[in-house]
């Protein structure tokens, strides 16, 4: 639905790769065995691991040897043997309903922008239109219990920046998130929400209708699956994808201890703009907004003064996935482990072959927890910075980002100012 405002700038998106008509027993097959991996739970990296080269039917069909090559634990493969019937049926159900859709990490509709991120899920649940996961966008995130002048310029900023091009995507939180996503909706233009539950459990409860509105003008999002109720550790890690789909996020007020700074701060590890409202000094939901400005985020007053921050990012990933879609992809008949990758990863560059499922397979990659060991043995009770980490470990600070945030969910680590130590 068009808005009536002028774009004052040409925010533009390619429009996602078509995905590749499927036959309807591989399909069915390939969905229940990303439902199954998505069941089995833990860390995340030996499952993309398995979807590297193959489809998932293919990937579980190889075997424990194989699963074990990549890094899968002793509880994921138990999962994986004996997967909770009631919760994929659920899953199931759910799944086949006009307007629900499952997307795998290793397809060719999984938005490039979150792909390239630290950690991004194995499989995102979208009931909605999933196109608009590719459009360029901005999170708009702060607090639940804003000032009447936050929840205002929450609603001002989305809609100003809505009508300009960008998608606004946010969390469906109480607050600030409600305002956005409601002006955007309310000015006709479409918002995404990517939600710490299930696709199909509004959070909290008094958003169900506004829940309702976003699936039917836009999308919800959710690596969860269906029937998943809220969780206190969720939140924070929901708020990667939110910062993972997006240019930016914008917050637009945030007390000290905020979700809205995790997302901020996940937005920098993945290399977004981070911009903030600065705030009255008296008015402590403003408090968050100033320490990220001091730590280096742009401070912001109007709409324009982000378009103009966003707008190079924006015509930079659109020729980035133009020349990337342009490339030949390989047949629909294809083998899985053709020298490009699996057909259909179009936008990413192919990933190294996975250890084949036989006695004489190469040396296995390095199991996960020694990886996490080095990890551990680096931080100590002061604070130590991402370089520092790097240095110390041998690790990517994409590979130390996917490590510490669950580290961080835990309680085990404490991050502040960038900078990471040990609670015990």
């Amino acid at each position: 639905m068009p808005t009536s405002q002028q774009a004052p700038f040409p925010f533009t998106s390619p429009a996602p790769p078509v995905r590749l008509p499927a036959d309807g027993d591989s399909r069915l097959a390939d969905d229940d065995a990303l439902l199954r991996l998505v069941a089995c739970g833990g860390a995340l990296e030996p499952r993309r691991r398995l979807l590297s080269n193959a489809a998932p039917s293919l990937a579980l069909e190889r075997g424990e040897p194989f699963w074990r090559a990549c890094g899968l634990e002793r509880n994921q493969i138990a999962v994986l043997r004996s997967p909770p019937s009631e919760a994929l049926v659920r899953a199931r159900e759910w799944l086949a309903r006009p307007g629900h859709h499952l997307i795998g990490w290793n397809g060719s509709d999984y938005p490039t922008l979150l792909v390239n991120s630290p950690n991004p899920p194995l499989a995102l649940f979208v009931a909605g239109d999933p196109s608009l996961l590719w459009r360029s966008g901005i999170a708009v995130v702060g607090s639940r219990s804003p000032s009447p002048g936050g929840r205002d310029n929450a609603a001002r900023f989305a809609r100003a920046l809505s009508g300009s091009g960008l998608l606004v995507a946010s969390g469906l939180a109480a607050g600030v998130d409600t305002a956005a996503h409601q002006a955007v909706l309310d000015a006709g233009a479409p918002t995404v929400a990517v939600l710490g539950t299930g696709p199909d459990v509004p959070y909290p409860r008094s958003n169900a209708r506004l829940h309702e509105a976003v699936i039917a003008h836009g999308a919800v999002v959710s690596e969860y699956l269906p029937g998943t109720q809220a969780r206190k550790a969720h939140f924070p890690s929901r708020n990667r994808i939110l910062a993972g789909l997006t240019l930016g996020t914008l917050v637009v007020e945030a007390a000290m201890r905020s979700g809205a700074l995790i997302t901020a701060r996940l937005a920098g590890e993945c290399g977004r703009e981070v911009m903030a409202l600065p705030g009255s000094i008296h008015n402590p939901v403003a408090r968050g907004c100033h320490r990220l400005i001091r730590e280096g985020a742009a401070l912001v007053e109007t709409p324009e003064e982000v378009l103009q921050l966003l707008l190079p990012a924006s015509q930079h990933l659109a020729s980035d996935l133009r020349r990337a879609l342009s490339i030949p992809t390989s047949p629909p008949d294809a083998t899985p482990l053709s020298p490009r990758g699996r057909p259909g990863t179009r936008g990413r560059p192919p990933a190294p072959p996975p250890p084949a499922a036989t006695a004489d397979f190469p040396e296995p990659p390095p199991p996960l927890d020694a990886d996490h060991q080095k990890l551990w043995s680096a931080l100590g009770h002061d604070p130590t910075d991402m370089d520092q980490l790097v240095a110390r470990t041998g690790l990517t600070p994409a590979q130390l980002s996917s490590m510490l945030l669950p580290m961080e969910l835990e309680g085990r680590v404490t991050a502040q100012h960038g900078r990471y130590f040990r609670n015990r």
